[in-house]
């Protein structure tokens, strides 16, 4: 392998985040109306609706999918073997289900984003790495990029393959690239022919890699002419049998034990011209964008996971007796079961809305779907770490310990190593914060920038000083004017308060965003952790508007089914605690003081206290 380049500044790293951005909003979104201070409730109000004709196509694809889940699929083998069958493979093949969202033209199911969802979690329930397969396959492998920017030679050529079985993976993270796409080193240079491109390089972490047959691959590709960026990245259907690409490791990780994932390694790989996808240096771009859809598949998991964790719960809440009653019915148990439920309705909510909104083609959902796969892996491991609590030692112990002696193998030990992973997978939850809120600031950015450029000359500060006056002489005094009292939203009777609660926090909400603006300037985005505290309040924000809205549609249809009210509620109680105590520390917190112990930390002033033991450095280091 060629010798590893220097890895990118930091102003060259931001520079290639921001080249790769969606600089407009062509849709209309939710979330961002909601930074902007702004409940657009009539944009999600009511619900939307799925298609019935698409609903009946539907139905008999999950009831068989079902079945086969319950039949075909054993969790606990596949992470014992570190294996999903070809069988299982094969099976789910042959039931449509690599093509759920590939149009019926190409030989695919052609359904609907909530359906994907619920076959997800119909798959996931049962085992969370051979769902991974299909996720990985259709929500960031190949089918999506491809439909989304593929030529129609290359639609035809390639997603009837797809549909019925060809496997396929998205590589993009490497040893020195991961968030961070400004270190990519994997190159593609054009032949002196014109007629192929040559790949060299190597990707990490490379889900369904192993095992796939078509991958997209991201490279670095020559800065010419034509081709924006210092650095492009452009994207690259390659084939898994050409010569010159090998699986170099299967890598092992301490959940979703069934998961193909490694490293794979091109060297001198000949790409065919026709396989480069959408243009040259929009390789990031076009990663970016497919995530917006693609990451809808990990909440939906997640909420499947809780799901799981509340069933299991709830019987042995009721089952297990201790200190002459139920354990449910002590208060210490009972606290962890309300919340359990209430933020299973959540999540459930959430995933209901941003798939639907997704259907309508009407949104611009990136914002929703990065709050969607946060604020979702976040609960889901939260709710399933009190689910091994409530089971206690049982939750601890295996699945085959427990079968061996006759318990009831409930997976809760499995559940949490397997969830563990969607804080990371797709935009780790530091990275989804960072994201949201560049995208929160983005009409601020455009008014104001300049002034918190630090390249920005004095020219452009004044001229930007201007700008933003006369912007803001209007802005500033209209994020404080609506009316968030009775009897707004009466149509949602109970929940009426907590929207009423939402309406006058998003004003809040947008104030709070201007004046951390005003304050740190240059500094805003080192400003990481008070950023973190405005992303978390528009998340509870969308989510409790979810539930509502969620809540309103349920009862609707089934009037004299109070429940979904009464979680939505409850959700909505302690939601809004969260939203207060996170505006309560926005800027009187211990972020200085907390940072001063990490540099130190950084610095070994603290060494001392890693003495006692042996150091991993002797026990773990690789020589």
């Amino acid at each position: 392998m060629s010798k590893q380049a220097p890895l990118a500044t930091e102003l060259e790293a931001r520079e290639v985040a921001e080249a790769a951005r969606e600089e407009q909003w062509e849709r209309r979104s939710f979330s961002k109306r909601l930074f902007d201070g702004r409940l657009a409730l009539d944009l999600i109000h009511p619900h939307p609706e799925p298609d019935p004709e698409e609903e009946k196509r539907a139905a008999p694809f999950l009831e068989e999918l079902y079945a086969f889940a319950r039949d075909h699929i054993d969790g606990d083998a596949i992470d014992r073997d570190g294996w999903v069958p070809d069988e299982v493979l094969k099976g789910l093949a042959e039931l449509g289900a690599f093509g759920i969202k590939i149009p019926r033209e190409y030989g695919g199911l052609g359904l609907s984003q909530v359906s994907y969802n619920r076959a997800l979690s119909i798959v996931a329930s049962r085992c969370s790495a051979t769902g991974a397969f299909l996720s990985a396959h259709q929500s960031i492998g190949v089918p999506g990029p491809l439909l989304m920017f593929g030529t129609d030679e290359q639609k035809k050529r390639l997603l009837p393959r797809l549909a019925t079985g060809a496997l396929s993976a998205f590589a993009l993270t490497e040893p020195d690239a991961g968030s961070d796409p400004a270190n990519l080193s994997t190159a593609a240079t054009l032949s002196d022919d014109g007629d192929h491109w040559v790949l060299n390089g190597e990707k990490l972490w490379c889900t369904n890699g192993p095992r796939a047959d078509i991958i997209i691959v991201m490279a670095r590709t020559p800065a010419r002419e034509g081709v924006r960026g210092k650095r492009p990245v452009t994207a690259f259907i390659v084939e898994t049998d050409s010569p010159g690409v090998t699986v170099v490791h299967t890598s092992s990780f301490m959940g979703l034990k069934g998961l193909s994932n490694g490293v794979l390694r091109f060297e001198n790989v000949k790409v065919p011209k026709e396989n480069l996808l959408w243009g040259e240096g929009k390789g990031l771009k076009l990663a970016l964008i497919t995530l917006n859809v693609g990451r809808l598949s990990l909440p939906a998991f997640c909420s499947a996971a809780a799901k799981a964790s509340l069933e299991i719960c709830r019987e042995w809440s009721n089952e297990r007796v201790q200190w002459g009653q139920p354990i449910g019915r002590h208060e210490a148990i009972s606290q962890m079961l309300g919340s359990m439920a209430a933020d299973t309705f959540a999540m459930d909510s959430v995933v209901s809305l941003t798939s639907s909104m997704a259907d309508t083609k009407q949104f611009d959902i990136r914002l929703e779907a990065a709050f969607a796969k946060m604020w979702n892996s976040e609960k889901a491991w939260e709710t399933a770490n009190d689910a091994l609590q409530i089971r206690a030692g049982r939750g601890y112990e295996t699945h085959d310990s427990l079968e061996a002696r006759g318990e009831k193998p409930y997976p809760v030990e499995r559940m949490v190593r397997d969830l563990r992973i969607n804080l990371i997978f797709e935009g780790s939850s530091e990275i989804m914060r960072l994201f949201i809120a560049r995208e929160a600031v983005d009409d601020h950015l455009r008014v104001a920038g300049d002034l918190i450029d630090p390249r920005a000359s004095t020219g452009r500060r004044v001229a930007a000083l201007f700008k933003a006056a006369l912007h803001y002489a209007w802005w500033f005094p209209t994020r404080f004017l609506g009316w968030g009292h009775w009897p707004r939203f009466s149509e949602f009777g109970p929940l009426a308060t907590h929207l009423r609660f939402i309406d006058r926090n998003a004003r809040k909400l947008a104030r709070s965003t201007f004046y951390t603006m005003v304050r740190f300037g240059p500094s805003l985005d080192k400003r990481q952790a008070v950023l973190g505290r405005i992303v978390d309040v528009g998340a509870e924000l969308f989510v409790m508007t979810a539930a509502c809205v969620r809540a309103h549609q349920l009862t609707r249809k089934n009037p004299s089914d109070t429940s979904p009210t009464t979680l939505a509620d409850l959700f909505c109680r302690q939601a809004r605690r969260r939203v207060e105590d996170r505006f309560d520390n926005l800027f009187d917190n211990d972020d200085a003081a907390t940072n001063v112990v990490a540099r130190q930390t950084m610095e070994g002033r603290f060494a001392w206290l890693e003495e006692g033991i042996v150091s991993v450095r002797e026990g773990y280091s690789k020589g």
